[in-house]
């Protein structure tokens, strides 16, 4: 399978998996909180904001999915979501605790930004020639 096409297929999954989860908890951020037991903030726009973020980052990975050569400079900033995400939340989990809820977003950011930093360098333009004179 040629990298463009492998690209396509992680982005258009990241742009659905980041575009669903934001728009959940966008939506319904009560829910979710009360379905895995964990306290919610004292004010719902700290979730909501965000997930809105999230879907913005959707939006993005879908441009990255339906043409990665060209939007190839998105990429960095992907890897960047998914590292602080992880950052954050890896940090908790080993040092304080943390509700499980959170966990599993992790361990998939974790693998997309092995993911993504595999795909810009696999995207990164040949080198031309040199003419030496």
């Amino acid at each position: 399978m040629k990298t463009e096409r492998v690209v396509s297929i992680i982005f258009a999954a990241s742009a659905a998996y980041d575009g669903l989860l934001g728009a959940a908890f966008l939506i319904a951020p009560s829910a979710l909180y009360a379905a895995f037991g964990v306290t919610p903030p004292n004010h719902w726009g700290y979730v909501q904001f965000p997930a809105a973020i999230l879907i913005i980052f959707g939006l993005m990975f879908y441009a990255v999915a339906t043409r990665p050569a060209a939007n190839r400079n998105l990429i960095p900033y992907g890897i960047l979501l998914k590292v602080a995400y992880c950052g954050v939340v890896f940090t908790y989990w080993f040092t304080q605790g943390l509700p499980d809820l959170w966990k599993p977003f992790a361990i998939i950011d974790a693998v997309s930004a092995v993911l993504f930093a595999w795909a810009w360098v696999r995207l990164r333009a040949p080198e031309q020639p040199r003419v030496v004179g």
